[in-house]
């Protein structure tokens, strides 16, 4: 079980003007008036220990979410019990929109490691930006990339070859960290193997050969979690199909032809 996570007033007192994920949340640009008008309604939550659960499939819509430290899976869990990940959230990424069309939510969010949530009600949100076009569009962009992530995971799982979608997912959450101003090729991977495999519909002894092979093929370092890029173009080949999905490429040169 998760130990609880202490309290640090400093970390809930932090405003947005504070925060160093402001750019990737509120628009350039916006004037002390309006970013006050904004923390207004912002909910700066206690911490959430590693596993907790932020919102349950059903809950009414309330808030949206951005973790502004740690990161968040989301989930469903069919009626045999088994977990499927939807997505996976980082820093500064919205999330919880899957409740905005019929007001209920239709997964869960769980912590993957202890995480600080802000959480700003819905109706609060919508009311502000329609008075703030700037921010208006901002979230427009931001539900913009919410809805980029369905698609690349819809990409991942329409690719028949295991190592194309490892390879896949591997250089999208290198440019999501990027994005968000982390390191890019070199990073440690919030979820576990068997998370991942649940995310890209294999099993986890295929996901952790995976690993492997990309290393062993010099693509990539694997160090427990920690993931270093060594050849980006490699890696990208491998994503696109280039390469052969499951076969390394000195072994296809052994092959038959």
């Amino acid at each position: 079980m998760s130990q609880p996570i202490p309290l640090d007033l400093a970390r809930l007192r932090r405003t947005c003007s504070e925060c160093s994920l402001r750019a990737l949340c509120l628009p350039a640009g916006v004037d002390a008036d309006d970013l006050r008008r904004l923390e207004s309604v912002v909910q700066r939550r206690k911490p959430y220990p590693r596993g907790s659960v932020l919102f349950r499939v059903g809950d009414p819509l309330g808030s949206v979410y951005v973790a502004s430290e740690g990161s968040y899976k989301t989930v469903v869990v069919n009626p045999a019990g088994e977990e499927h990940v939807l997505g996976f959230h980082l820093p500064g990424e919205l999330f919880g929109l899957d409740a905005v069309g019929s007001g209920r939510h239709r997964c869960e969010a769980v912590a993957l490691s202890d995480a600080y949530v802000c959480e700003l009600p819905f109706a609060h949100l919508a009311e502000i930006a329609s008075r703030l076009p700037s921010l208006q569009h901002q979230l427009l962009r931001i539900i913009g990339q919410s809805a980029d992530l369905d698609h690349d995971h819809v990409d991942v799982l329409s690719r028949r070859q295991a190592g194309e979608r490892i390879a896949l997912f591997l250089l999208s959450i290198s440019e999501r960290l990027r994005r968000i101003g982390r390191p890019a090729d070199e990073f440690q991977l919030p979820m576990s193997r068997d998370e991942i495999a649940r995310y890209l519909g294999l099993a986890l002894e295929t996901v952790s050969r995976g690993f492997t092979r990309l290393q062993d093929d010099g693509m990539i370092e694997v160090r427990g979690r920690r993931i270093v890029i060594l050849d980006r173009h490699a890696l990208q080949a491998m994503a696109d199909g280039c390469l052969g999905g499951d076969l390394p490429p000195q072994r296809r040169q052994n092959q038959p032809g």
